[in-house]
């Protein structure tokens, strides 16, 4: 049996190592040594994400259709009991960015971390506004816990230093995440000042009509240059930093997680996890219970713990309606 042979991006097939720089539906933008080329899937396959490397096969008037994805080594993706959303592959980090005005949910921060420590992405929590003084020690307050557990979190204006937040993400592989209304989008224009055209570009060509942000796309990093040329010469090979903007958002299911892989992502449980009486334990009040022990005399922030709490609800919630989880 032949195998297809490579030669740098290319195939002998005839097919093209590609990188998906903007998923919409079931359409996406992916970069390739022959530029950038509008694909689609064969049939109602669609599950692909930003970030994805991909083989296409390219077609006329600069377009193609996606034919295979080649290994993850990640994927972030959130679900509630009958619907899943791929949000992008083959991070490095999660930027969670949240806000001094208006108020943020830490439930949805941490929520957007045991997503991410279930695939070993690695988060970071911005905090945007912090030049609005009378919001600050608030929203110190309510990340403390987070900062308490090793979580990186920067503190920034959009306005002012995202060039030092620009050079924290070289190299990375980072997508940035956040409920509506935190400043995501003026932040990602901020840091990657071509985001802006290459939205309303894309938008012009879907002929949507929107110029905010309603896909993921990829920008790379290390070098901007205008209207996300960098990608385009870069066509799939992108071995510098990049970022991911996402759509805001307002919920992130975790239903295909189970109780198991959910405990895991707290990582403050980690060295708990195994040391209860029972080995089924549910962590609510059983005796000997690891976890209820550390609550009890400060190991466990009891924030956190609500968070646990509430998150495996709604998983088992999940589960009961949709037993396929």
């Amino acid at each position: 049996m032949s195998q297809k042979k490579r030669h740098g991006n290319k195939e002998k097939d005839g097919t093209l190592a590609g990188l998906i720089v903007a998923a919409f539906g079931r359409h996406y933008e992916v970069a390739t040594p022959a530029g950038l080329l509008q694909c689609y899937t064969r049939g109602k396959k669609s599950s692909f994400a930003c970030g994805d490397r991909v083989e296409v096969v390219p077609g006329g008037d600069g377009q193609g259709v996606i034919d295979a994805l080649t290994p993850r080594h990640n994927l972030l993706w959130r679900s509630d009991a009958f619907r899943e959303k791929l949000i992008a592959a083959n991070l490095s980090h999660i930027l969670i960015v949240v806000a001094t005005e208006p108020g943020f949910s830490d439930l949805l921060v941490s929520r957007c971390i045991a997503a991410a420590e279930s695939q070993d992405i690695t988060p970071i929590i911005v905090l945007n506004k912090a030049d609005l003084g009378e919001r600050l020690d608030a929203s110190r307050a309510q990340l403390a816990p987070f900062r308490a557990l090793g979580y990186e979190v920067i503190e920034i204006s959009a306005l002012q230093g995202a060039a030092g937040l620009r050079e924290r993400l070289a190299g990375l592989h980072a997508i940035l995440v956040g409920q509506s209304g935190m400043g995501k989008s003026t932040l990602t224009n901020a840091l990657i000042p071509e985001a802006r055209a290459a939205t309303r570009e894309i938008s012009e060509a879907l002929d949507s009509g929107k110029h905010t942000t309603t896909f993921a796309r990829l920008y790379a990093l290390d070098e901007p240059t205008a209207a996300g040329e960098q990608v385009r010469k870069s066509a799939g090979n992108v071995e510098g930093g990049w970022l991911i903007d996402s759509p805001g958002l307002q919920v992130f299911g975790l239903a295909h997680l189970d109780a198991d892989e959910l405990a895991e992502s707290f990582v403050e449980f980690r060295p708990l996890l195994g040391q209860c009486r029972f080995r089924d334990c549910r962590h609510e009040a059983e005796p000997g219970c690891a976890l209820l022990a550390a609550l009890a005399d400060g190991r466990i922030a009891p924030r956190r713990f609500e968070h646990y709490r509430a998150i495996r609800a709604e998983i088992a919630e999940a589960k009961r309606l949709n037993p396929g989880w």
